[in-house]
């Protein structure tokens, strides 16, 4: 904190004018004792004025950064506000301003070609940007009610008021860059940080020479699974690849690997380097790990046999593939799409089945129910029970206030979990419209949810069944389905937790987050029994079917195998 008279005050703020390439402004902020004149006609300016000034230009400095932050994804150069607006107009009319600026820079943003929807990663930097933007409305409530909380902390303490207010004011230097260019200062107030964390001892760090880093993509990569059957790796990548890597069986050799002599590459584009981006947004195995399914950013799926061969191309979607899933049986293929469909694909006669039309927006994500049912979910915050050879769905969930990022059946496909943006989870029946369970405890928008591979109709059936969802609040809730409970709140991760997967046997959930660590909890306790930090932001962790190792892709391009064992 750096108290400052109001004569350097003045300076800073005309040097901020200046040069902004405000070059008329009819108030000058020289000081010649104690007088301030305007350049024009030299007549003094009233000390009310020049401080109603000042405050309006504090007003704008802390409406500039906060909206700077909510607007990162726009790519231009700041201009919301010009400095005649800040002399000439209340703080109301210049908020009006902001919203006005902001709604059509969004607006001019979506319309641009393929910028509605940029796979997986667009899907989580958008639901980044809704969050972002509230919690900058909740820091401008604070920063207007700032100086009446600094009074009462100051009047509690028995501190000495300073007497002229319009003399002094404290700033806090911005010291992580938010500022860029001529953005000098900032009058938001320091405010503690709310993280919650679980202390982990360093035994529980899993050592390097358990892990395997998997190197050959050249974008992030968004998506891992292992196959079903022996041990192939899956990787999809903003590269425009997929990748095939065998993983050997046993303990890692060493800590690193060079990937690129042992992954099969999938390209996506064929020798057309000024092609659009064909990221790859989502890939599946089927049921006997003979084929992988991909689904790509431009609408189109592909089915590649183990070796990498390229067997089928299914187009038909007019946008981006955000998911992807086999049926049990694997002659059938569903894909959701943000052209608002879902199909389901003839795998053996390598064409679409059937197109689904029945949501008002971007179809999120799919789940088989059974070899011929399965759901779907949509930003339209609707969920739909569809049947091949229906024309409308069997059945509709409506409950949600926000989009519906996940749904996922449970192991005998008879409950149906669904997360949202409106910082909820729910439970669905076939039985009844109505949701069984309403999950409330979670803080902000839920990204993921997973059920336990256990209960009835599994390989543990002597287990309860759980599901566990994962957050924006950093927290992943592990909930008792049957009383409708949480049993767990897991608080180790230091940012949002976009994966979670739970072990073969059900004793154990692995997650994965921004803040490049993966924690892996005993269902026994909630407690962390290993951890692993990378060099990159996580966006999914899997298992192997032996439940030996776990696999997780990074935003630095790598994928990471990691040994586990009690």
């Amino acid at each position: 904190m750096t108290t400052i008279t109001s004569a350097e005050l003045n300076y800073l703020v005309f040097r901020y004018l200046q040069e902004s390439g405000f070059t008329h402004s009819a108030f000058a902020f020289g000081y010649e004792a104690g007088i301030n004149k305007c350049p024009i006609d030299g007549n003094l300016v009233p000390p009310g004025a020049l401080v109603t000034f000042v405050q309006k230009g504090l007003q704008y400095l802390e409406m500039e950064a906060n909206l700077s932050n909510c607007d990162a994804d726009i790519d231009e150069d700041f201009s919301l506000l010009q400095p005649l607006d800040l002399i000439t107009k209340d703080v109301q009319e210049l908020r009006k301003i902001i919203s006005e600026r902001r709604k059509k820079l969004q607006k001019d943003k979506s319309k641009e070609p393929g910028k509605e929807h940029e796979g997986e990663r667009g899907r989580v930097r958008e639901k980044e940007r809704h969050q972002r933007e509230k919690e900058c409305e909740k820091e401008r409530a604070k920063v207007e009610n700032h100086k009446e909380h600094e009074q009462q902390h100051e009047n509690q303490n028995g501190r000495e008021m300073v007497a002229d207010q319009e003399d002094k004011v404290t700033l806090k230097h911005e010291e992580n860059g938010a500022f860029g260019g001529n953005h000098l200062f900032n009058i938001i107030g320091p405010e503690p940080m709310d993280i919650s964390t679980t202390p982990t001892s360093m035994p529980c760090e899993i050592p390097g020479s358990d892990v395997t880093v998997l190197e050959g993509h050249t974008s992030e990569v968004c998506a891992c699974a292992w196959s079903p059957a022996g041990s192939l790796l899956a990787s999809g990548s903003g590269d425009s690849t997929a990748r095939i890597w065998t993983i050997a069986e046993g303990r890692c050799k060493s800590g690193s690997q060079n990937g690129p002599l042992n992954g099969l590459v999938l390209k996506h584009v064929r020798g057309r380097t000024n092609e659009k981006s064909k990221d790859v947004t989502t890939l599946d195995w089927n049921g006997d790990g003979t084929l992988l399914a991909t689904g790509s950013y431009d609408g189109q799926a592909r089915i590649w046999t183990t070796n990498g061969e390229l067997r089928s191309t299914l187009s038909k979607h007019k946008g981006p593939i955000f998911s992807l899933k086999w049926n049990k049986k694997g002659d059938y293929l569903l894909t959701g799409s943000c052209d608002q469909t879902a199909i389901v694909w003839d795998v053996k006669a390598e064409e679409w089945r059937q197109q689904f039309e029945f949501h008002s927006g971007p179809t999120l994500d799919v789940d088989w129910r059974n070899n011929v049912s399965f759901a779907t979910s949509s930003t339209d915050t609707m969920i739909h029970v569809c049947k091949i050879g229906e024309n409308r769905p069997i059945k509709t969930f409506a409950g949600h206030q926000s989009e519906v990022n996940c749904i996922k059946w449970d192991p005998t496909g008879s409950l149906l979990a669904s997360c949202s943006d409106d910082s909820t989870a729910k439970i669905w029946s076939m039985k009844q419209d109505k949701f069984l369970h309403d999950f409330r405890e979670h803080s902000k928008e839920i990204y993921t949810i997973r059920w336990s591979p256990t209960g009835p109709g599994t390989n543990n059936p002597n287990q309860k069944l759980v599901l566990a969802s994962a957050s924006f609040d950093s927290t992943v809730k592990l909930w008792d389905v049957e009383l409708g409970k949480l049993i767990y709140s897991l608080n180790g991760h230091r940012d949002g937790v976009y994966s979670v997967a739970f072990s073969p046997n059900g004793e154990y959930l692995a997650s994965g987050s921004p803040d490049k660590s993966i924690n892996i909890w005993s269902l026994k306790d909630g407690k962390i029994v290993k951890t692993y930090t990378g060099n990159g932001g996580i966006f999914e962790v899997c298992w192997n079917k032996e439940g030996d190792k776990i696999a997780a892709c990074f935003a630095n391009n790598t994928v990471c195998v990691l040994d586990f064992r009690m």
